[in-house]
């Protein structure tokens, strides 16, 4: 038998629909969606996802207590100079099949700072509403099991608009809390399945950053290694498997000083951005007055920028609305290949991420047809990373990459 209450918890109402099964009465104590039954001092916790159906009011509701009760974020808009690593990372906005952005640079200049700046910018996707992937309503492959499930036996789904989400992965994660886990004493006593999702379920449509991926461990490391290659986390328990789709753009960013990257892990990321110190000292003291105005008052600073921050959020859906109709030329093609082909870079991303970030970046300009130009912009970011190390060789590999490409398109 199952019912369907509004719970209360120390003269708060908790406003989320529980599904009480069989077992757990109604007079026990509800916390946040979660029954909890006290039993000899244990606590057994019992979590259900409910889809449940939201009208616009509630949604907005829920959208502005959300941004209310948020950390203020530095303005995207403010951050000066670093050209190429907002750039890299608004192109992934608007294109998530570039494959992310690896981020490499001195300390205290401003990498994390910037990375969470871009969540004010990212813009709505439509979810199924309380499942806990973000599973999309219209494709397949980005849908949970159960929302495939109650897909072919024909059930109409609420659906709901929500931003992209943004997961910060901490170094100290355990890969439990990284993939989720299995409830085995459910399992075992009840027959059921039941999951408790992890960073990667929470991160499916949505973004994983990876602040100091270099040093992050190598066990993490091979799990976002099989993530990234599938689009799709499983999880293995005591003979019970789950799978739940894990698609995502992967930002890292770290100090090539404190350690090198795996290889494979480096050539899973679309792009690489190279950040240096500001060396002009009027930028620099213009970087420390802004910053210090964002610490006096953040939500003042926060609505100077206002202006900013919606004319490049609109400049990012257009482009993601225009960019199917951008085209790239046959010649040009045939050229970024022959570019990739020349520097012996292995495999055929170099290729395939060239093509996305020219197109990506030609929508965010306003236009529908890839230039030469755009091409010179992104293919160093692009190819960077893939160049085979020569311990010898001193020039910078994002030069070698420039020299390639004039010499090609010339």
């Amino acid at each position: 038998m199952r019912f369907n209450i509004w719970a209360y918890d120390g003269g708060f109402k908790v406003y989320s629909l529980l599904l009480i099964s069989a077992g757990i009465s109604p007079g026990n104590k509800c916390v946040g969606g979660i029954a909890v039954k006290k039993e000899r001092s244990k606590f057994h916790v019992l979590v259900s996802n409910v889809a449940t159906e939201i009208n616009p009011a509630q949604e907005q509701a829920q959208k502005l207590a959300s941004k209310e009760s948020q950390r203020p974020v530095y303005p995207f808009a403010a951050i000066v100079g670093q050209d190429e690593m907002k750039l890299c990372l608004l192109l992934n906005v608007i294109d998530p099949k570039i494959g992310g952005v690896m981020i490499m640079g001195d300390r205290g200049t401003g990498k994390s700072t910037t990375v969470r700046s871009l969540v004010d910018l990212l813009p709505e996707i439509k979810v199924v509403a309380g499942d806990a992937f973000n599973s999309d309503p219209d494709d397949p492959e980005v849908q949970g099991m159960e929302v495939r499930e109650k897909l072919m036996k024909g059930e109409e789904l609420p659906v709901m608009s929500t931003k992209i989400n943004m997961v910060d992965l901490p170094l100290g994660a355990t890969e439990d809390r990284v993939c989720g886990t299995i409830d085995i004493e459910k399992a075992l006593t009840e027959g059921v399945k039941a999951f408790e999702p992890g960073l990667l379920a929470k991160a499916n449509r949505g973004i994983l950053y990876v602040d100091e991926v270099n040093l992050l461990d190598d066990h993490l490391v091979d799990v976002l290694l099989d993530s990234a290659a599938s689009g799709w986390n499983t999880v293995e328990r005591e003979g019970i498997s789950i799978s739940h789709p894990a698609r995502f753009i992967l930002i890292g960013s770290g100090n090539p000083e404190e350690g090198e990257l795996r290889p494979q892990l480096l050539d899973r990321f679309g792009m690489h951005a190279q950040v240096g110190t500001v060396k002009d000292a009027e930028l620099r003291v213009k970087i420390v007055e802004e910053r210090a105005r964002f610490d006096r008052n953040p939500k003042e600073f926060r609505e100077s920028y206002k202006a900013e921050q919606e004319k490049l959020q609109q400049q990012i859906y257009s482009a993601r609305s225009s960019l199917s109709a951008v085209t790239i030329d046959h010649d040009l093609r045939v050229k970024i290949s022959k570019v990739c082909a020349e520097l012996n870079v292995d495999g055929l991303r170099g290729d395939i991420v060239s093509n996305r970030s020219a197109r990506a970046l030609a929508a965010l300009k306003g236009r529908d047809k890839v230039t030469t130009e755009d091409i010179a912009t992104v293919i160093p970011n692009c190819l960077r990373h893939r160049l085979r190390k020569d311990p010898l060789e001193s020039i910078d590999s994002g030069l070698l990459v420039i020299e390639k490409f004039y010499e090609v398109f010339a």
